[in-house]
């Protein structure tokens, strides 16, 4: 059996079997739907149930881990025909920074809930560039409600020059979509259009934060201001292999408004995207992490260099400090 490969994001989650050149086969919403029920009323006695959506993962981070019990639990059994008694191994992809105690808990929930064989997680901007082949580089991931930039120098982040941004995806976008102003334009048939958030559909607030009415550099000048920080003898390797990431820069028009404003930005060296192997899936900017993550299992796990049961039982859930990195 294929080891599993589970990148969860606040938005979605994708998972499947550690097959690289295909997209994951599962890609659902993270968000559920719980039931409470409250038979306090005294009324008539009857029972009132209310539906409650739930986020088990916040701005990359777990935070409700009984929803994300759950949720792991349909992706696992239901979705990628798991038996009860027969689990397989794992590797999950890990966001930027990650607190040690959410790696803690989540190699605990993996062996002593699970049952799992193996288990293994790295970070989301590692195996963003794994999947266009490279090993240094620079990634600018978009996601629901952040930004992160991360440098990788041979297949380390360089944590203390990485940044976040907390301003993404459609949290960026309703901002827009309420203070943008109608503008009236006239066409040269004389006719008269009224446009508002249309102006703005590819992401405008993330090249102009002031349109949001943040005093900051756009995504382009902050990428630059990053790779600044790290020794100047990786900046033209860095910048020369930038690679976007996360659903936001899906968007259509969006890595060509990117590559526009790197055109013009002021850096001696210009930020340039890496073009992805063109035998990989289309939308790999969806994906990137997931299939990084395939790549990585193929490796892993048959040279085993993952975390065994009997290394956890042994080393408790710190061992995941010492074993992922």
């Amino acid at each position: 059996m294929e080891a599993a490969v589970v990148d969860a994001g606040s938005k979605l989650l994708k998972a499947g079997p550690a097959i690289p050149d295909q997209a994951p086969s599962m890609v659902i919403p993270s968000q559920m739907k719980r039931v409470l029920e409250d038979g306090s009323s005294s009324v008539d006695n009857s029972t009132l149930v209310e539906d409650v959506t739930v986020d088990p993962v916040v701005r990359g981070f777990i935070r409700d881990w009984d929803a994300m019990e759950d949720l792991l639990h349909h992706v696992l059994y239901a979705g990628l025909g798991w038996e009860e008694g027969n689990e397989g191994q794992i590797l999950f992809t890990d966001p930027l920074c990650s607190p040690k105690a959410v790696r803690e808990q989540l190699v605990q929930l993996m062996f002593e809930t699970f049952n799992i064989s193996g288990f293994y997680s790295s970070e989301q901007a590692v195996l963003s560039l794994y999947a266009v082949g490279r090993i240094s580089g620079c990634t600018v991931d978009i996601g629901h409600g952040k930004i992160d930039i991360a440098p990788v120098i041979e297949g380390a982040v360089q944590h203390i020059a990485s940044r976040r941004f907390e301003v993404g995806d459609e949290l960026a976008y309703e901002k827009t979509q309420k203070s943008c102003e109608i503008e009236q334009h006239t066409l040269p048939d004389g006719q008269v259009i009224r446009i508002g958030k249309e102006r703005y559909t590819v992401g405008e607030a993330l090249f102009q934060p002031s349109i949001l009415g943040l005093e900051a550099h756009g995504i382009v000048e902050q990428l630059v201001h990053t790779i600044s920080t790290v020794s100047s003898e990786n900046h033209r390797q860095l910048l020369e292999n930038t690679v976007l990431c996360g659903g936001t820069t899906s968007m259509t028009g969006f890595e060509d408004r990117f590559q526009k404003e790197a055109g013009l930005c002021s850096s001696a060296i210009r930020p340039t995207l890496v073009k992805p192997p063109e035998y990989m899936p289309e939308n790999l900017t969806l994906y990137s992490a997931w299939i990084g993550g395939a790549i990585l299992a193929k490796v892993v796990f048959p040279q085993n260099q993952h975390i065994t049961k009997a290394d956890y039982d042994e080393s408790g859930p710190s061992v995941v400090h010492r074993k992922c990195f």
